[in-house]
């Protein structure tokens, strides 16, 4: 099988394109599609086995792919991987700012030290890599980023500290769009709802109740799936959004929509067939997170 991209074959030929956390999850996702489309696929992330797999995943398939380790929290080693990539590859055409991590604590849990972590992964460490990517290639060939945020309208209640590092990545995101402009460089974002990923799995056991019956407050009536997150991102990397930027792309079903006082009227099964809003599963290696698997929802917490 190959992956079913929407897009034209050969539409990334000759690129080479960065992608943050691509070991698992969205990242490895996008990885995926942006290979099928004849990119040169460079991972990041900090665990090498992880990396290998999906690397060897893609060249399976036909695909282009290496991986370096690298935790983008360390400025030096940022420093490093970058002029690493650049060396080997020639340039850098595109960015994926896809890492990132957080976990469930009300505001006066979260420690100092837990509270700069969680904007060290999503705020600091996409900055690190989206400045080197610029100062070491894109500022003289052009390019293209993409920073990954989340559904942070209306507050993250439960993850204040990732709520705040994403909002200072959607100002980045913004500033940036504006001072590399003239470098060619365009940076947008994309912001995923609640999305049918790997990243669901690292959330405790008793949380598994809670994230199955997520669903019923989105408007779609359903989870995103990762291909439909790695389309909006593949989209804003190719040249048919050639004339945005500073832009957030939100994939989320309507979610942030709902309000006191509107009917909550999710979509039934019945019209989720319906091919406007039916998912779009073209990853042809996409894995169902277990917290879904029909055996987690009759186990016991």
């Amino acid at each position: 099988m190959a992956y079913g991209s929407v897009f034209a074959t050969g539409l990334f030929a000759g690129k080479v394109v960065l992608v943050t956390g691509g070991g698992s999850g969205i990242g490895r996702c996008v990885a995926h599609e942006l290979a099928a489309l004849g990119a040169h696929v460079v991972l990041l992330g900090r665990k090498a086995d992880k990396l290998q797999q999906v690397m060897d995943e893609i060249v399976q398939d036909g695909g282009l792919a290496s991986f370096h380790v690298c935790d983008i929290r360390q400025e030096d080693l940022v420093k490093q991987t970058v002029a690493a990539v650049v060396a080997a590859q020639g340039r850098i055409d595109g960015l994926v700012n896809n890492a990132g991590g957080q976990y469930m604590t009300p505001l006066e849990g979260i420690s100092a030290k837990g509270w700069e972590a969680v904007l060290a992964t999503n705020l600091t460490g996409g900055f690190l890599m989206a400045r080197e990517c610029f100062l070491q290639s894109m500022s003289r060939h052009g390019g293209a980023i993409v920073n990954i945020v989340a559904d942070m309208w209306g507050s993250m209640p439960g993850m204040g500290h990732s709520g705040a590092a994403r909002c200072g990545m959607v100002s980045f995101t913004e500033t940036a769009a504006l001072e590399w402009a003239g470098r060619g460089v365009r940076v947008n974002a994309v912001a995923p709802g609640y999305i049918a990923s790997s990243g669901m799995d690292k959330y405790p056991p008793e949380m598994g109740p809670m994230l199955r019956e997520m669903a019923q407050t989105v408007p779609l009536g359903r989870f995103g799936t990762e291909a439909e997150t790695a389309a909006g991102i593949v989209f804003l990397l190719s040249p048919a959004a050639s004339f945005i930027s500073g832009s957030v792309l939100r994939i989320d079903g309507a979610r942030p929509q709902v309000r006191l006082g509107w009917p909550m009227r999710a979509a039934s099964k019945e019209v989720r067939q319906r091919a406007a809003i039916k998912p779009f599963e073209g990853f042809h290696r996409a894995q169902t997170p277990k917290v879904f698997l029909p055996e987690a929802a009759t186990k016991k917490e």
